[in-house]
C-alpha cells in the first residue's frame, strides 16, 4: 500500500509538471520572422532569439515568445496570461520625438509600448506598407512570463506543523522500540535463547512499535476527502494540501471575477451645465443628447478596437461606448496602405438618432434622412490610459469642422485638477463622496477645443502634458461592479468561523475599499486607514501618509452585529471594540516602498490590513510570504494567471479558472464563485481530524501490541503468526479505512482543529489510553496466574474440564513442548483483552462533530465494529475449536471468560471516561480551550452561575497543574497583536506622516 501511495503521488506530480512544460512550450517555441539588415528577413525559431534582434509581428497576430519593445506600428494584445484580465489592450510604438523619446527604456515606464512574453497579439495595424516591428529586450526566464514560471516551478517550500510533529512522534516510537529491543536482547541472553531467535524477536519488536502501514493509513482520509471534493466540483492535484486547508486562518481573495462579476454596468451619468450638476440620468443613448459634447466624449475617449468584426477592449470602455448607442468604424488595411497619414477611427450615432435629434431643429426638421448633416467624429490621436497618470485622452475632429477637440477621461480628482476651476461645480467633492461611499466607480469627463492652427502633423507630435490642460469639466459617469450573489454569504460564514479575509486585487484603491464594505469584508462601523507611501526623492526620505476614510452611514440592513472571537488575535486579554475597529488599505506602490524602506512596519500592517489594491503578480506572492512569516496558514483564491505565483506559494491555492491558473493551483473549482472555499475548508478540517484519529489509533495499536509482546517475552512467549495477521488485517487495517469515511460536518464552526501532534490534548489522550491499556493488560496477565486452575500449559492441559480441586501436574514432569511457546494461558488472555482494546480506542478516537459527521452515520465503520465485537465475544464465550486452532488459542474455563468480559467492559468504560468526559469536556473547556470559552453560546442563568464558578476556581488550578498559566502565545501574529495592544501610538493618528530614518522611523503631524 505504501508503494501504491508513492506511485500515485509521483504520477500526479509528473502529470502536473508535464502540463506546465506543455503550456510553456506552446507559448515559447514558435517560428518568427527576424530582420537581418538591408531589409532582409529570415525565418528562425524563437529559441534562437537574443536581445537586440528585430522581429516582425504578423498581421494576424502571434503569441509572443519574448519580451520586445514595439517601435513601429500598433498592436492589440490580450495580456490575460500575466494580468488575469482577459481584456485586449492597445500597444503603441515607442515615441520617436518629444521628451519621452529621450528617456532610457524602463520596463515599468514603457509598459504600454512593450509586448510581453506569453501574451497574445490578436492583430496589428501597419500603415503605408510599413511592417510592425519590435526589438527583443528579454528572453527565457528573464522575461515577465519566465519569472512567473520560475515562481511556479521553484516556490519556497510550505511547511506544515502536522508533518514535522509526525516525524517527532515517530522518533518517540523509535525510542520506545529501542527500549524494547534492549529488553528483548537482555532477557533472551539471560534465558539462553538461541542467537537466531534473539535477532528475529528483537527486530520484531521494532516492526511492532513503528507501524510500516502508517503512511498508507494516514493517506486514506486524504484520499476519501479528495473523492468527496471531486463530487462537488473541486479538483485537487496536490492531495497533501487538503490537510492544510483544515488549518486555514486567513484567505486572500482576488476581486474581479472572484468576489465580483467580470464586467461593469452603467448606473447613470451626471452632466454639468453652467458650472453646476444636473440631476442624474440613467441613459446616455437619447436623441436629445446626440449632439452633446458629453456623449461625444463617451463615444470617442476610449481604446476600443474591432477584432473579427466584434468590439473589444476594456470592459469599462465597452460599457461606456455601448451606452451611447454609437457605431465604431475602423479603416481597412487597403485604406491605410493608400495614405501616408494615419486613417482615423470614426464613430457616429445611428441615423435614427440623428433624425430624432433634428426634428426639434427648425432648420433641419423638414429634411429627408439622407439629407441630414452627419455627426461623424474621427479619432485623430490617442493617448492610452496610464495607471500612473490615472487618465487617458484623445484628439478628435468632427466631420466638416476645421478645428480639432481634445477629450479627457480619468479619475475624478485628477480630471478636476486639469480643468478650469470655474467649470468644476462647487459640490464636486460632496457629490463624488456620495457615489464612492455607495461603492460606485466614478469616471470624470472633460473637453477642450484646440486652436484651429493646429494641423494634423502638429497634433501627432503634440506633447500629452501640453494637451491635457485648461480643460472644461463635462460631468461624471457612474459605473457599478456587481458583487456575486454568493460572495457576501461566504464571507459572513468565514467571519463566523473566525477566518480572516483579505482582498488582493489589481484594481484601484477606492473601488476595492467600496467592494470590501459592500461584501462585508469591512463592517459598516469600522474605519479604513489608507497607507500612502512615497519613495525617497530629492534628498527627502521615504514617507507614509496615513489617511483615514469615514465609515458610510449605516442603513437598516447594516445594523446587524457579528460576534467575532478575538482569541485568534489576542491571547488571554480583552480588547475594546474601538481599538479593533480599523483596517489598513495598502496599494501595490505603497507596499513596495514599505517593504523596502519600512521593514519594521510590514508585519504590523499586514496584521490588520484588509485591502491590497494595484498589486502586481509578484507582490501578491510576496504578501502571502509575509503572512506566512507571522505564522498564518494562508489560503489564496483567484481566477487569473497573474495569481499563479500566490496560488502556488499559499498553503492552499484555489483557482476558479480551468486555464493557466489551474496548473499552478493545488485546487481548481468548476464553479466560478467563492462558495468552494468553505466547502474546501470543511473537507480539510475533516481530513485533518481523520489524520489525527488515524495517527492516534495506529500509535495506540502499536503500543498495545508492544505491551502484549513485551509481557509475553517475559515468559519466553509471543503472539502467534495468525494472531498477528488477524490483528493487523482484520482489526487494524480495515478499521483504519472504515473510520476514515466520516464526511465533513455541514457547517464551519468557530473552533479549529489542532495543528500539532505534540500538543496538550493529544498527548493527554494518548498517554491516558496507553496507561489504561497497560493497566488492564498487566491486570489480566497477573490475574490469570492467580487462578486455581492455572498451570504451565502443555498439550495435555485441559483447563476447561479440570475442576479447581484437581491436582496439577508436576512442573518437573518431562512433556513435549513447543519451542515457540505460543499456546499458553497468558497468550490467550492477552490476545482477547488486546483485541477489545483495539476496538475500544478505534471507537473513542473516531470523533465526529464539530469537524466530521458523527460516527454513527458512518455505517460501514459502525457495521464492521459490530461484526468484530460479535465475532470476538462469540469466540471468547463460546469457543470454536477450528478458530481456536487457527489462532493458536487454548481453552480456558468459562468463569475466566466471564471475568475477561468484565475486564474488557471496564477497560472500555475507563477509556471512554478519560477521553470524552475528562479531556473533551473538562480539560478542553477549562485549560486547552483558553479564551475560546468566553465566546460560547449563552446558556441559562443557573448554568451560567455554575460555569462561572467552575471558570473562576477550576481553570486557574488546572492551568497551574498543566503549566499553562501566563504562557506566551506560540504563533507570531498573536504575539505581535499583544505588542500592538500595548502600543499607544498604534494605529497612527489621522493625517500623520511617518518618515524612514536610521535607525528608527519618525512620525510627524
Amino acid at each position: 500500500m505504501s508503494i501504491i501511495s508513492i506511485v500515485t503521488s509521483l504520477y500526479t506530480v509528473k502529470k502536473q509538471y508535464v502540463m506546465l512544460r506543455d503550456m510553456v512550450a506552446a507559448h515559447s517555441v514558435v517560428r518568427v520572422s527576424v530582420c537581418r539588415g538591408n531589409e532582409d528577413t529570415e525565418q528562425a525559431m524563437s529559441t534562437e532569439l537574443v536581445p537586440g534582434d528585430v522581429i516582425i509581428i504578423p498581421a494576424n497576430g502571434m503569441i509572443m515568445p519574448c519580451d520586445a519593445i514595439l517601435f513601429n506600428g500598433t498592436c492589440i494584445v490580450n495580456e490575460s496570461m500575466l494580468t488575469g484580465e482577459s481584456v485586449p489592450v492597445t500597444k503603441t510604438s515607442l515615441p520617436s520625438s518629444d521628451e519621452e523619446a529621450t528617456r532610457a527604456y524602463d520596463i515599468e515606464e514603457h509598459k504600454k509600448h512593450t509586448l510581453f512574453c506569453g501574451t497574445h497579439v490578436i492583430q496589428t495595424r501597419f500603415y503605408a506598407g510599413e511592417l510592425v516591428k519590435a526589438l527583443v529586450v528579454r528572453t527565457g526566464f528573464s522575461t515577465e512570463k519566465g519569472q512567473l514560471v520560475r515562481s511556479i516551478l521553484y516556490p519556497k517550500p510550505t511547511d506544515f506543523k502536522l508533518y514535522r510533529d509526525a516525524y517527532l512522534f515517530l522518533l518517540c516510537l523509535v525510542g520506545v522500540a529501542g527500549v524494547g529491543f534492549l529488553y528483548t536482547i537482555i532477557l533472551s541472553i539471560m534465558n539462553k535463547v538461541p542467537a537466531n531467535t534473539i535477532v528475529i524477536e528483537s527486530l520484531d519488536i521494532i516492526t511492532i512499535t513503528v507501524p510500516p502501514a502508517l503512511p498508507a493509513a494516514m493517506t486514506a482520509g486524504i484520499v476519501f476527502a479528495q473523492r468527496r471534493l471531486k463530487r462537488i466540483g473541486i479538483f485537487c492535484i496536490s492531495p497533501q494540501r487538503i490537510n492544510m486547508c483544515g488549518q486555514l486562518n486567513v484567505v486572500c481573495f482576488d476581486k474581479t471575477g472572484t468576489l465580483t462579476e467580470d464586467g461593469l454596468d452603467l448606473w447613470g451619468i451626471q452632466r454639468v451645465e453652467d458650472g453646476s450638476f444636473r440631476p442624474p440620468e440613467s441613459e446616455a443613448a437619447k436623441a436629445g443628447l446626440v449632439n452633446s459634447t458629453f456623449v461625444a466624449c463617451m463615444a470617442t475617449c476610449h481604446s476600443l478596437t474591432k477584432i473579427e468584426g466584434e468590439l473589444s477592449g476594456d470592459p469599462l470602455d465597452l460599457k461606456m461606448f455601448s451606452a451611447t448607442g454609437w457605431v465604431l468604424e475602423e479603416p481597412t488595411e487597403e485604406e491605410t496602405a493608400l495614405h501616408n497619414l494615419i486613417m482615423p477611427t470614426v464613430v457616429r450615432p445611428p441615423k435614427n438618432f440623428i433624425h430624432e435629434a433634428n426634428q426639434n431643429n427648425p432648420l433641419t426638421q423638414n429634411m429627408e434622412l439622407s439629407e441630414l448633416p452627419a455627426c461623424e467624429i474621427g479619432i485623430v490621436r490617442q493617448f492610452p490610459f496610464s495607471s500612473a497618470l490615472q487618465r487617458m485622452s484623445v484628439v478628435v475632429r468632427r466631420l466638416g469642422e476645421k478645428h480639432m477637440e481634445a477629450f479627457l477621461k480619468g479619475a475624478p480628482e485628477v480630471v478636476a485638477s486639469l480643468c478650469k476651476q470655474h467649470t468644476v461645480p462647487q459640490s464636486f467633492t460632496e457629490t463624488l463622496e456620495t457615489y464612492t461611499r455607495q461603492g460606485f466607480r466614478v469616471i470624470a469627463l472633460a473637453h477642450r477645443q484646440l486652436e484651429s492652427k493646429l494641423s494634423w502633423h502638429k497634433v501627432q507630435n503634440l506633447s500629452r502634458d501640453v494637451l491635457e490642460t485648461n480643460m472644461e469639466f463635462l460631468g461624471l459617469i457612474i459605473m457599478q461592479n456587481k458583487i456575486k450573489e454568493e460572495t457576501a454569504g461566504v464571507l459572513c460564514e468565514l467571519r463566523h468561523a473566525n477566518i480572516r479575509t483579505l482582498m488582493v486585487t489589481g484594481d484601484n484603491m477606492l473601488t476595492a475599499i467600496s467592494v470590501a464594505r459592500d461584501c462585508g469584508m469591512v463592517l459598516p462601523h469600522e474605519k479604513v486607514i489608507i497607507a500612502d507611501a512615497l519613495p525617497p526623492k530629492d534628498f527627502h526620505p521615504a514617507s507614509i501618509t496615513w489617511h483615514y476614510t469615514e465609515a458610510p452611514t449605516q442603513s437598516g440592513k447594516d445594523n446587524q452585529t457579528v460576534e467575532i472571537n478575538l482569541e485568534e488575535i489576542m491571547y488571554d486579554g480583552q480588547v475594546s471594540q474601538p481599538e479593533q475597529s480599523y483596517h489598513f488599505a495598502v496599494s501595490g506602490r505603497a507596499f513596495a516602498v514599505i517593504t523596502e524602506h519600512f521593514p519594521q512596519l510590514v508585519q504590523k500592517l499586514v496584521l490588520k490590513a484588509t485591502v491590497f489594491a494595484r498589486m502586481a503578480p509578484d507582490q501578491k506572492t510576496q504578501l502571502v510570504e509575509v503572512l506566512q512569516g507571522i505564522d498564518y496558514i494562508v489560503g489564496m483564491c483567484g481566477d487569473g494567471a497573474n495569481d499563479c505565483g500566490a496560488l502556488k506559494r499559499a498553503h492552499s491555492g484555489i483557482s476558479l479558472s480551468e486555464l493557466e491558473a489551474s496548473v499552478a493551483s493545488p485546487f481548481t473549482s468548476s464553479t466560478s464563485n467563492i462558495s468552494c472555499v468553505p466547502n474546501l475548508i470543511r473537507e480539510g478540517r475533516a481530513a485533518l481530524i481523520t489524520s489525527f484519529c488515524v495517527f492516534k489509533f495506529m500509535a495506540l495499536c502499536s503500543i498495545i501490541q508492544y505491551l502484549s509482546v513485551t509481557l509475553l517475552y517475559s515468559i519466553l512467549s509471543n503472539l502467534g503468526d495468525f494472531q498477528f495477521l488477524f490483528i493487523d488485517i482484520a482489526i487494524i487495517l480495515i478499521t483504519v479505512f472504515t473510520m476514515s469515511l466520516n464526511p465533513a460536518w455541514k457547517e464551519l464552526v468557530l473552533r479549529r482543529p489542532p495543528s500539532s501532534l505534540i500538543s496538550g490534548p493529544l498527548l493527554f489522550s494518548v498517554l491516558t489510553q496507553i496507561l489504561t491499556c497497560l493497566a488492564f493488560q498487566v491486570l489480566a496477565f497477573l490475574l490469570v496466574k492467580e487462578q486455581s486452575w492455572y498451570e504451565i500449559w502443555t498439550p495435555q492441559s485441559d483447563a476447561c474440564n479440570v475442576s479447581s480441586s484437581s491436582p496439577s501436574p508436576s512442573v518437573n514432569e518431562t512433556i513435549p513442548h513447543d519451542h515457540k511457546n505460543i499456546k499458553n494461558y497468558e497468550n490467550t488472555t492477552l490476545f482477547y483483552v488486546s483485541c477489545f482494546q483495539y476496538l475500544a480506542v478505534a471507537i473513542i478516537f473516531s470523533k465526529g462533530k464539530p469537524f466530521r459527521q458523527p460516527s454513527y452515520k458512518n455505517w460501514s465503520f459502525m457495521l464492521y465494529c459490530m461484526v468484530l465485537y460479535f465475532f470476538l465475544f462469540l469466540i471468547m464465550l463460546y469457543p470454536i475449536p477450528a478458530i481456536d486452532s487457527f489462532l493458536e488459542l487454548v481453552c480456558v474455563p468459562h468463569d475466566w471468560r466471564v471475568t475477561l468480559v468484565i475486564i474488557v467492559i471496564v477497560n472500555a468504560v475507563v477509556s471512554f471516561l478519560f477521553e470524552i468526559l475528562i479531556l473533551d469536556i473538562i480539560l478542553w473547556r477549562l485549560v486547552f480551550r483558553g479564551n475560546e470559552g468566553a465566546n460560547r453560546p449563552t446558556e441559562s442563568s443557573s448554568a451560567n452561575m455554575t460555569q462561572m464558578s467552575i471558570d473562576r476556581w477550576g481553570r486557574p488550578f488546572l492551568s497551574w497543574l498543566f503549566c499553562r498559566r501566563n504562557k506566551p502565545p506560540r504563533v507570531r501574529y498573536r504575539h505581535l497583536a499583544l505588542e500592538l495592544q500595548e502600543d499607544t501610538d498604534w494605529p497612527p493618528k489621522p493625517s500623520t506622516v511617518t518618515y524612514a530614518s536610521t535607525p528608527a522611523s519618525l512620525t510627524l503631524t
